[in-house]
């Protein structure tokens, strides 16, 4: 909702200044079409020449995620706390031969099931799933100290690969000024050829090849530069409800107390999303 709003802000003070000192919005409504046909058509492609395609996939559906914005709040956090200490607890009092449903098919774990946003998160729940299976095959002589070096390695493979969805709509946003100049230079050689028309003439097409430039810049430094730097950020947020996941099993690991699991793992949560210490004991509870 706030990236929206900014969005309005942007184009009313844009456009509506530019109205507002007396400027006509007709030439740029008029070349608009032909020049983003040009700068959006370049930028897409570059996009695709310079990029597998998962991650020109995952690029524009960062654009959606950065509207959406973070995947968790706090009473998600609540639930994916409760959901994976009470793994962490059947496999203590149940043994490997009860987790065995729960690992290999999380979508019809009952336990899972009682967080069913979490499911859609394939990197958590790979991220627990792999983890307790491995403490399973182990039988219980796997060192809280090895694992640990596993999940972090995991974590921070997931955090890179994310990060190049937000790095391909960077690379994009540097390359649009350069592709608006190449419309604008489109549109100059496109008036040289009109060069005998009258001034009123030459002087659309010059202002339309203008206008190529003034999207090139507009779209970079306004729209796709600004999400890219607010994707990192919610790839960031969305990113630590790993790093809480493995505080909570290597807490268990270790034998560490229910307190300082619950304590380990909230301070893992930025302090806007993160629940009292209160919310999650009473959550533990149930």
């Amino acid at each position: 909702m706030f990236t929206i709003l900014g969005l309005v802000v942007l184009f009313i003070c844009v456009f509506g200044g530019f109205v507002i000192a007396g400027g006509s919005l007709a030439p740029i409504i008029k070349a608009a079409p032909f020049e983003m046909f040009i700068i959006g058509g370049a930028g897409i492609g570059g996009m695709m020449a310079g990029n597998a395609g998962h991650i020109f996939k995952g690029a524009m559906a960062g654009m959606g995620k950065v509207i959406k914005g973070p995947t968790y709040k706090k009473d998600d956090y609540v639930a994916i706390i409760a959901v994976i200490s009470k793994l962490m607890k059947t496999l203590k009092a149940e043994g490997a031969v009860a987790m065995e449903s729960h690992v290999e098919n999380p979508e019809a774990s009952a336990i899972f099931g009682e967080c069913p946003k979490m499911l859609h998160d394939h990197g958590l729940v790979g991220l627990v799933c792999d983890t307790i299976r491995l403490m399973v095959v182990s039988s219980g002589t796997l060192s809280p100290y090895a694992v640990e070096d596993v999940m972090t390695a995991s974590i921070k493979l997931h955090h890179h690969n994310e990060m190049k969805y937000a790095e391909a709509i960077a690379a994009l946003a540097g390359a649009l000024p350069a592709l608006g100049i190449v419309a604008c230079v489109l549109g100059v050689v496109k008036t040289m050829g009109a060069i005998d028309q009258p001034p009123p003439v030459l002087g659309a097409l010059i202002g339309g090849a203008l206008v190529g430039t003034f999207l090139g810049v507009f779209l970079a430094y306004g729209i796709f530069e600004p999400f890219g730097n607010r994707l990192k950020q919610i790839i960031d947020e969305d990113g630590e409800v790993l790093k809480v996941a493995q505080q909570i099993i290597l807490g268990n690991m270790h034998g560490y107390p229910v307190p300082l699991i619950i304590e380990g793992a909230r301070v893992c949560i930025s302090h806007h999303n993160q629940p009292t210490f209160g919310e999650l004991f009473d959550a533990l509870r149930k």
